[in-house]
């Protein structure tokens, strides 16, 4: 399945939710397979400087990982399509209202929005009224 295109639908149908754990963003200039298999992160980017890793504050904390802001997931359950045009723009003018910074990750099935863990609540109620602005 390839996930929906239509900005309206998308919009209309994302059902936000709000996962209790909390995040944290940090790079590891030094890592390995078995490392991250103990780190369990729930995502992983490449860059020159380092591999950025997403993992829970637990498991930062567990292994003395350095970080500097936590952040909460609010994950849309609608099947986005990769090649969608317009969704991102569309949470982050919604999250821009409200005075919410978005770190956004689209996985194959979903869009995953990391907000700071104190606006959590108010993402999730401006996403939430996006959603019925969309019906």
């Amino acid at each position: 399945m390839s996930g929906e295109t239509d900005l309206k639908k998308l919009i209309a149908s994302m059902e936000p939710s709000l996962d209790n754990e909390c995040y944290i963003f940090a790079t590891l200039e030094k890592w390995d397979y078995a490392l991250l298999a103990q780190l369990m992160p729930v995502s992983t980017f490449q860059e020159k400087e380092g591999l950025t890793v997403v993992l829970t504050k637990d498991k930062a904390n567990e292994y003395d990982i350095a970080y500097s802001s936590v952040f909460k997931c609010i994950t849309l359950a609608v099947h986005s399509s990769l090649e969608a045009v317009g969704l991102t723009a569309a949470i982050a003018a919604k999250l821009t209202e409200v005075h919410v910074s978005a770190n956004v990750i689209a996985a194959y099935y979903h869009d995953h929005v990391f907000v700071g863990e104190q606006h959590a609540d108010k993402a999730l109620a401006a996403l939430l009224s996006l959603v019925q602005e969309g019906r």
